[in-house]
């Protein structure tokens, strides 16, 4: 029979963010995607997500490479830091967090070109397909509008 305490130590780790910002090297990472385009396609964005933030990349979990924090509060009282954007090479497709999600972007949206979205995530196969200017512009509005909503 599980103790009480060991119970609640058990409902404390869950509630914990599984992705968690980590020590590993952001490069090694990114050098170590297999597929040429796409880790062309990561360094790009690195290097545009770390002129728009102002900040060093570091890794969050295993697979994403994150830029700048906020912290958040849920209602529940549960609190956590998070990035304020960054992208992660997937298996089917290139993933970039813009977590102020979409809605009121649609102009940019319309001149971005080929890809998809869920909540805040932005899929796209090949950055050739992608409008840079645009993809730019967008991370940046979404940071901005971020950081004024998490001061």
């Amino acid at each position: 029979m599980v103790g009480l305490s060991s119970y609640r130590r058990c409902i404390k780790i869950m509630a914990e963010l599984k992705t968690q910002r980590s020590i590993a090297s952001v490069e090694d990472f990114l050098n170590s995607v297999e597929d040429e385009k796409k880790r062309a396609a990561c360094f790009t964005l690195l290097k545009m997500m770390s002129d728009v933030t102002k900040s060093k990349a570091e890794m969050w979990g295993a697979t994403i490479v994150g830029f700048g924090t906020y912290h958040y509060k849920y209602a529940s009282g549960r609190e956590a830091d998070w990035f304020l954007t960054g992208f992660s090479p997937r298996k089917q497709n290139v993933t970039v967090y813009i977590l102020a999600g979409f809605s009121g972007y649609d102009e940019l949206m319309l001149k971005l070109g080929k890809y998809h979205t869920a909540k805040s995530c932005l899929y796209f196969k090949n950055l050739e397909e992608i409008n840079v200017k645009v993809l730019k512009e967008l991370i940046k509005q979404s940071v901005v509008h971020m950081k004024k909503l998490n001061k």
